[in-house]
C-alpha cells in the first residue's frame, strides 16, 4: 500500500506548494478546509480558509491546525461546550495522537467498548401500528379518519422495550462513519467493526437525516461519554467509500465560531451567579431611521441586562486583527459602535490567545474597551476559571458604575 502523504498547516499561514493529485485536490476544494489552486507540473497551492480540520484521501492527508496548536482534547471540549450539551471536560475524552484520524478513531473505540462492555442499552421505543387486537392505547382520531366506520384493523400506540432507540442508531452511525475513513489502522478498523456488529438490529440513521434526539438520564449514563463523541464526529465529520468514488474523509470546524459559541455559552453560565439576564447573539439598532430599509443593526456575541437595560457587552474575537499583524483599530470600533447603541460605559473584547488583560479608554468619551485574552493551550478547567473571572470582573464593573 502507497504511503499517505502528510500535510500540516497552521490555520494562520499563508499557505505552501506541494505536488497534489487532481482527484485529491477536488476533494480538498469540496470539504471547505482548504483552497487548492493548480500552479502547472502537478503543483498545486494550498491556502487555509478560516476552517480547522483534516482532509484524507488514499494518497495525501491535509491537517490545518487551529493556532495555539491545540490538540484534540482541547477541540473537541470547546466544541461540545458550545454545542447544546454543554457537557464539562470530563464527559469527552480524547487520545492525543499526531494524526486526528487516529486519535478519533481509537477515541470512539474506547469509549464505545466501555458502553457497550455490559451490552447493548435497552429502553422504551413508541411504536405506532395497525393491529387487529388492541395492544397499547387506541389512537382515535387516526383511527376515524383513516378507517370510517371500520373496527379492524385498529390504530394503536404502544410502547416496546428494545435496542432499536435513538442512543444505539448514533452510536451506529458514529462507527459506521468512523469505519468509511480510508487508512484506519486495520486493528482499530476491526474494533469498531465488531462494536458497529453489536447493533445490527439497529435502525440505521440514513445518510444527511437529522440525528434522532436523546435525553441523558440515569438509564443511559453508561452511555453519555461515547454519544456526546459521536454526535461531534457525525457533526463535524464525512465519510465517502464505494463503487466509483475515491475513498475520503473530512473533519471541517469553523473555530471561529466555535470559540463564539463557546465564550458565550460559558459567559451565561458564570453569569447566571450575578442579577440580571444573559442575551446571546443580541440585536440592537445603530442608527435613527423611519424605513426598515434605513436600519443599520448590530449584532453583540452578549449582552447582560439587569431589569431589561442592558448594563454591560461582550464580544468574542478568535481571530484577533493582531493575528493578522493589523491594527486593532477595526475590533475597537466595533466595541465603540456598542457601547453607544447599548448606552453601556464597558465593553469586553474576548479573545483567544495568551496575554495581558488591558484597558482602554476611548478618547473624548467615557467608554472603556477591555481586551480580556483566554489562553485555549491551558486545561478545560482553567479556560472555565479564566470565564468566571471575567464574569465576575465585569459584574464588579457594573456594580462599580451604578455606585457613581
Amino acid at each position: 500500500m502507497q504511503p499517505v502523504r502528510h500535510l500540516v498547516l497552521d490555520e494562520l499561514s499563508a499557505g505552501i506548494v506541494d505536488k497534489f493529485d487532481a482527484a485529491s485536490a477536488a476533494l480538498v476544494n469540496s470539504s471547505g478546509l482548504a483552497k487548492a489552486s493548480p500552479m502547472g507540473m502537478g503543483l498545486y497551492r494550498i491556502e487555509p480558509v478560516g476552517m480547522v480540520g483534516s482532509v484524507r484521501t488514499p494518497t495525501v492527508q491535509l491537517d490545518v491546525r487551529p493556532k495555539d496548536r491545540l490538540g484534540l482534547s482541547r477541540l473537541l471540549f470547546l466544541l461540545g461546550y458550545a454545542g447544546k450539551q454543554g457537557f464539562r471536560e470530563d464527559t469527552v475524552a480524547a487520545v492525543e495522537d499526531r494524526d486526528l484520524w487516529s486519535a478519533l478513531a481509537e477515541s470512539l473505540a474506547q469509549l464505545a467498548e466501555r458502553a457497550l462492555n455490559r451490552g447493548v442499552l435497552q429502553g422504551y421505543l413508541t411504536v405506532d401500528e395497525s393491529l387487529r387486537t388492541v395492544k397499547g392505547r387506541i389512537r382515535i382520531s387516526d383511527q376515524i379518519s383513516r378507517r370510517p366506520g371500520m373496527l379492524v384493523p385498529l390504530e394503536v400506540s404502544y410502547d416496546e422495550f428494545t435496542e432499536d432507540i435513538a442512543e444505539n442508531r448514533i452510536l451506529r452511525a458514529a462507527l459506521e462513519r468512523m469505519g468509511q475513513v480510508p487508512r484506519v489502522r486495520p486493528e482499530v478498523l476491526s474494533r469498531l467493526r465488531q462494536l458497529k456488529g453489536k447493533l445490527d438490529a439497529v435502525t440505521r440513521v440514513q445518510s444527511g437525516a437529522p440525528l434522532p434526539p436523546w435525553r441523558a438520564s440515569r438509564m443511559n449514563v453508561r452511555y453519555h461519554p461515547v454519544l456526546r463523541l459521536a454526535e461531534l464526529i457525525l457533526r463535524n465529520a464525512s465519510a465517502e467509500a464505494g463503487e466509483g468514488k475515491q475513498q475520503a474523509a473530512s473533519f471541517v470546524v469553523d473555530m471561529a465560531k466555535v470559540f463564539e459559541d463557546f465564550v458565550g455559552t460559558a459567559l451565561r453560565e458564570a453569569m447566571a451567579a450575578h442579577p440580571g439576564e444573559m442575551r446571546l447573539q443580541y440585536n440592537v439598532m445603530l442608527n435613527e431611521a423611519v424605513r426598515d430599509s434605513d436600519r443599520i443593526t448590530v449584532r453583540p456575541d452578549a449582552v447582560h441586562l439587569l431589569g431589561g437595560r442592558p448594563v454591560v457587552v461582550y464580544d468574542a474575537k478568535y481571530q484577533a486583527s493582531s493575528d493578522q499583524d493589523a491594527s486593532l483599530s477595526a475590533d475597537h470600533f466595533q466595541m465603540l459602535a456598542y457601547c453607544t447603541a447599548l448606552r453601556v460605559p464597558t465593553a469586553w473584547l474576548v479573545y483567544a490567545g495568551p496575554g495581558e488583560m488591558k484597558l482602554r479608554r476611548i478618547l473624548n468619551t467615557d467608554i472603556d474597551v477591555v481586551e480580556f485574552p483566554l489562553d485555549l493551550s491551558r486545561p478545560p478547567s482553567e479556560i472555565l476559571a479564566s470565564i468566571a473571572d471575567l464574569a465576575q470582573q465585569s459584574w464588579g464593573e457594573v456594580v462599580r458604575q451604578a455606585g457613581q
